[in-house]
C-alpha cells in the first residue's frame, strides 16, 4: 500500500505537469495538485493493486481531474478549490479502479477485478459510486438550501468587487505588498 501510493502520487505528479507544460511553464502548486489527485485517486485501491496499476490510476486521476477543471471553467461553475475535480473525480475514477485492477494475488483477502475476469467488483464499484454521488448531491443540496434560507450563502455584487477581505473583515490582507 505504501509504494502503490506513492507510485500513484508521483505518475499524477508527473502527467499533471506535463499537461500544465502544454500551456507554458508548470506551477508548483499545480504538481502538488497533482499529487494530492494521485492521492485521491489510488486511496480506494492502495492494497489491492500492483505497481503497474497504481502508475495507470495516478495517471488517469491527473488526466481525468485535469479535464474536469477544464471543464468546470468553460460551464462557469463555483468550486474556488477545485474539490470536485480533484477530490470528486479522482475519487470516482479510483473507485472504479479498484473494480477494474483490484488482484487476489496482492491482496488474498480482496477480490479480483475486471481484468482479472471478476464483472462483479466492478459492479459493485459503480453501484457504490452512484449511490455516494445521489447522497452527496441530495444532502449538498438540502443543506445549501436549509442555510441559504437563514443566510445567504453568496455575498453581494459590490462585495465582490471590493474584495471579500475589505467587505467581510474590514481590512486588506496584503496591504503591505
Amino acid at each position: 500500500a505504501i509504494i502503490t501510493t506513492n507510485v500513484a502520487a508521483a505518475a499524477s505528479a508527473l502527467v499533471w505537469m506535463l499537461m500544465a507544460s502544454r500551456k507554458g511553464r508548470p506551477s508548483v502548486i499545480g504538481v502538488a495538485t497533482g499529487t494530492v489527485v494521485g492521492l485521491v485517486a489510488i486511496t480506494p485501491a492502495c492494497g489491492f493493486v500492483d505497481i503497474n496499476a497504481a502508475c495507470i490510476i495516478g495517471a488517469v486521476g491527473a488526466l481525468v481531474s485535469y479535464g474536469c477543471i477544464k471543464l468546470k471553467h468553460r460551464f462557469k461553475l463555483d468550486d474556488t478549490l477545485d474539490v470536485w475535480a480533484c477530490h470528486g473525480m479522482a475519487g470516482t475514477w479510483g473507485a472504479l479502479a479498484t473494480g477494474i485492477f483490484a488482484s487476489k494475488a496482492i491482496n488474498p483477502a480482496g477480490a479480483d477485478g475486471l481484468i482479472f475476469g471478476n464483472f462483479h467488483l466492478f459492479q459493485a464499484q459503480v453501484i457504490s459510486v452512484s449511490v455516494a454521488w445521489v447522497y452527496a448531491f441530495g444532502m449538498t443540496f438540502v443543506l445549501a438550501k436549509l442555510f441559504n434560507a437563514i443566510r445567504p450563502l453568496t455575498v453581494s455584487y459590490e462585495a465582490e468587487e471590493v474584495g471579500l477581505d475589505i467587505a467581510q473583515h474590514g481590512e486588506e490582507a496584503y496591504a503591505s505588498l
